[in-house]
């Protein structure tokens, strides 16, 4: 089943004097379930094109479907409403609330759906025991790591089962062991609770952790990996090599 669907996507900044168009016509589908990662060099437009999939910023042309819901055709109040209740999201800065607590971070999408009380733990159990969180539940953000603290808001993101999850750089900010245990924690929420996942990287370990890369550059779709039968490591490599004829970072394999 295809989750999002996108067809000749652009996107340009600037008036009429003056444009540059950042996305180029772009075509690709995701299915559900998938875990997708976005790469390319600076500059080939993955971040804008995580913003305009997740209906943070407006496409100048072509479709964006998500869940059966085109959003071009979306007004501001509809497409605030669909957020709330489709999309989750992971930030590099880990985006908590200070002065609440992990739990109280993690059920604030729950507040605005119409659930039970069981229902509500139920889903809050599930999500923290599967990232690892559960212990440190009335703990505030300042008493935990860095690492608890991106778990969190990888709850918050899980909690109210999305149609997908949007993932901007969610390791930046984390250590390399912080890191890589947020990532196999999403490889194993994608696989058990078959959760839809596109994140935005320029890491090819993060991305290593994902079953399809697309590669942008200069706002084109450039090429595409699948991980297929391949286990991480030899993924990584792919993705390497690839990167360098994209001109990006060349990392040691």
């Amino acid at each position: 089943m295809v989750l999002l669907n996108v067809k000749g996507l652009t996107k340009n900044y600037g008036n009429r004097f003056h444009q540059q168009q950042v996305l180029k016509g772009l075509d690709f589908a995701i299915e559900k379930g998938e875990f997708v990662s976005i790469m390319g060099p600076s500059g080939s437009g993955k971040t804008t094109l995580l913003n305009v999939l997740s209906s943070i910023d407006y496409i100048t042309s072509g479709t964006v479907e998500i869940n059966g819901h085109e959003l071009s055709k979306m007004k501001n109040k509809e497409l605030a409403a669909f957020r709330k209740s489709e999309v989750g999201f992971i930030f590099q800065d880990y985006s908590v609330l200070n002065t609440l607590t992990v739990k109280e971070n993690i059920m604030l999408p729950l507040s605005i759906k119409k659930l039970s009380k069981e229902e509500m733990t139920q889903s809050f159990n599930e999500i923290t025991e599967a990232l690892g969180i559960y212990d440190i539940r009335d703990k505030y953000p300042s008493e935990i790591s860095g690492g608890q603290q991106q778990r969190t808001a990888a709850a918050r993101a899980f909690v109210h089962k999305p149609a997908i999850i949007f993932a901007d750089e969610p390791t930046g900010a984390l250590d390399s062991k912080s890191a890589q245990d947020l990532l196999f924690r999403l490889e194993e929420m994608n696989k058990q609770f078959n959760a839809t996942i596109v994140m935005v990287t320029h890491d090819p370990v993060a991305a290593s952790y994902s079953n399809r890369v697309i590669m942008l550059k200069d706002g084109n779709i450039h090429s595409e990996l699948y991980q297929g039968d391949d286990n991480n490591k030899e993924f990584y490599r792919n993705i390497i090599y690839m990167q360098a004829t994209l001109g990006g970072v060349v990392n040691d394999i």
